[in-house]
C-alpha cells in the first residue's frame, strides 16, 4: 500500500468548498484495497465506493460528496477501462489528468483512491466477461456493441475488489445504471447501488470528461441536447403523451444545430430499456447525438 501523498492544501474545486480534507490514501494493488475496505467494516464503518475513470468534473464529486453524508468512508477508483472501448474510440486519448484527479478527491473529502495497473484488473490470461444480456442491447448498445460488456466486466471485477456497502452512479449514464442494477441483482452481489442526479454547466449541458473535446463552436452546438430535452420535457407538461410527436420534436432542434448527427431519441420506462409509444407512467427520454468527433448522451425523467 502506497503512502499518502501530501498535496497542496489551498486547493478548493471549481464546484465544493469543505474544510480542510487530508489527501486521500492512494492504493495501487487489488488485494491492499480489499483489506482496507474490511478493515473499515470490521471497525463498524459504512463504506461507499465511486468507480470512475478519472477526469473528474462537478458531476463526479457529487457522488463523492453524496457518498460522505451517507457512509463512514469514502473509496473513489480512477481507472480508464479498455475493454468499454471500441477499436475506433477514444481509449488512448481520453484525458487522464491524475494530479487535477487527486486535488479534487482531497477538497471532496474522498478517502481512499485507487488507481490500479491494467494488469491490475486484467491480469495475464484474463478470460472472463460479463454479459447482461437484453438490458445492453439496444440504444447505447446497438451503437456500441462491446461497450456493456466492457463496463458490466470491468464493475463486476471492481465491486470484487472494492467490497463496499455501497456504490455510487450519475443518472446521465441512464442505461448503463440499468446494466449495473441488473448485474448486481442476476449476481446476487452484496451492494446496494445509488443512483444520483444529473449535473449540468449553468447552460444546461450535462457535465462529462469528453465536453473537453468541443471547440467552442462546437460547444455551443452541444446545446441542442439538453435543449431537445427541455422541449420534449414542456410538450408533456402540456399534455402531449404520443411518444412520436415528442420525438419529432427533439429530433427537429438536433438537426437544426449545425454540424449534429443524432443517434437516437429514445422514450422508455423508467427504470428499464423497454420502448414505450405513449407516456402511462415515469418515462425516461435519451438522447445521443455526435458533435464533431465528440459523442454526447444526455436524458430526463418525465412524469
Amino acid at each position: 500500500m502506497s503512502a499518502v501523498v501530501a498535496l497542496p492544501v489551498a486547493f478548493v474545486a471549481e464546484e465544493i468548498t469543505p474544510a480542510v480534507m487530508a489527501a486521500p490514501l492512494q492504493i495501487e494493488e487489488v488485494a491492499a484495497v480489499r483489506q482496507w475496505v474490511r478493515d473499515a467494516q470490521s471497525a463498524g464503518a459504512r463504506v461507499g465506493f465511486v468507480p470512475t475513470m478519472g477526469a473528474l468534473h462537478a458531476g463526479h464529486t457529487s457522488l463523492v460528496d453524496r457518498a460522505r453524508r451517507e457512509c463512514d468512508r469514502v473509496v473513489v477508483s480512477l481507472f480508464v477501462n479498455p475493454t468499454q472501448f471500441s477499436p475506433n474510440e477514444d481509449y488512448e486519448r481520453y484525458p487522464r489528468p491524475l494530479e487535477d484527479d487527486l486535488r479534487r478527491l482531497e477538497a471532496a473529502g474522498a478517502d481512499a483512491v485507487l488507481l490500479p495497473a491494467v494488469e491490475a484488473i486484467y491480469p495475464p490470461g484474463d478470460a472472463t466477461t460479463v454479459d447482461v444480456g437484453s438490458v445492453a442491447m439496444p440504444w447505447e448498445g446497438a451503437s456500441r456493441p462491446t461497450h456493456f460488456r466492457g463496463v458490466a466486466t470491468v464493475v463486476t471485477k471492481l465491486f470484487g475488489a472494492v467490497p463496499a456497502d455501497r456504490a455510487y452512479f450519475g443518472r446521465k449514464d441512464y442505461q448503463q445504471t440499468v446494466v449495473v442494477r441488473r448485474l448486481v441483482t442476476d449476481l446476487l452481489l452484496p451492494i446496494e447501488i445509488v443512483v444520483c442526479p444529473t449535473v449540468r454547466e449553468p447552460d444546461g449541458l450535462a457535465m462529462s470528461s469528453r465536453n473537453a473535446y468541443l471547440s467552442p463552436r462546437e460547444r455551443q452546438q452541444a446545446l441542442a441536447v439538453p435543449e431537445s430535452l427541455e422541449i420534449v420535457e414542456r410538450l408533456v407538461t402540456q399534455g402531449e403523451r404520443r411518444v412520436e410527436p415528442l420525438r419529432a420534436a427533439a429530433l427537429e432542434r438536433l438537426d437544426s444545430a449545425e454540424g449534429m448527427e443524432p443517434d437516437y431519441v429514445a422514450f422508455m420506462a423508467d427504470g428499464t430499456v423497454e420502448e414505450v409509444e405513449h407516456l402511462t407512467g415515469p418515462t425516461v427520454v435519451a438522447v445521443a447525438a455526435r458533435v464533431g468527433r465528440t459523442r454526447l448522451i444526455d436524458n430526463r425523467l418525465l412524469a
